[in-house]
């Protein structure tokens, strides 16, 4: 990706968190990226192609973030990773800012990309069936859909406490 190309990302990125997808024109964008219009469309073809890459972006940072979990073969420690990995991701304000981002065109546009956790989710599966769990489907998904609503309460609830949320998943886990 060439330094324009990224300059019309974080700008769209920027923007887009700011004042919605909708609310948001490539004009806007190109005058936050110092860019003209014109290489916005060449380099994304229109908004809907900007917003693609930027969902695309997501989706590759999601199989970085989940990729140690996957490669992980100790039941109890596939389980720990994925609980803690909102406080690894919490650390750092360009990424809170970037899933922010990926939350709001999630509910802006009522889109929900369940490929980009499926491989986190057999992964879960398997750990929750290798410790024999009634149920490792549905407990997979519980944990998921958890993980998610903290996520949301950390991005949106001021003076959220993460910490004590995830101390208390381990302990649940125990793990």
């Amino acid at each position: 990706m060439t330094e324009k190309q990224e300059k019309i990302l974080a700008a769209a990125l920027s923007l887009f968190a700011e004042e919605g997808y909708r609310s948001t024109s490539t004009s806007k964008v190109a005058k936050r990226a110092e860019v003209s219009e014109g290489l916005i469309f060449r380099h994304f073809g229109n908004k809907d192609g900007l917003l693609e890459a930027i969902i695309q972006l997501g989706e590759e940072q999601a199989k970085l973030l989940f990729a140690d979990i996957i490669m992980t073969t100790e039941p109890k420690e596939v389980i720990r990773k994925f609980i803690e990995i909102i406080t690894k991701t919490s650390q750092n304000k360009e990424a809170i800012a970037f899933w922010k981002l990926q939350f709001k065109i999630k509910w802006e546009l009522e889109i929900y990309g369940k490929h980009k956790t499926e491989a986190v989710e057999q992964a879960l599966v398997k750990a929750f069936s290798e410790l024999r769990y009634l149920q490792p489907e549905k407990e997979a998904n519980l944990l998921l859909t958890l993980m998610d609503g903290i996520a949301t309460r950390f991005i949106l609830q001021e003076n959220f406490d993460l910490d004590e949320t995830i101390e208390f998943l381990k302990q649940k886990y125990k793990v």
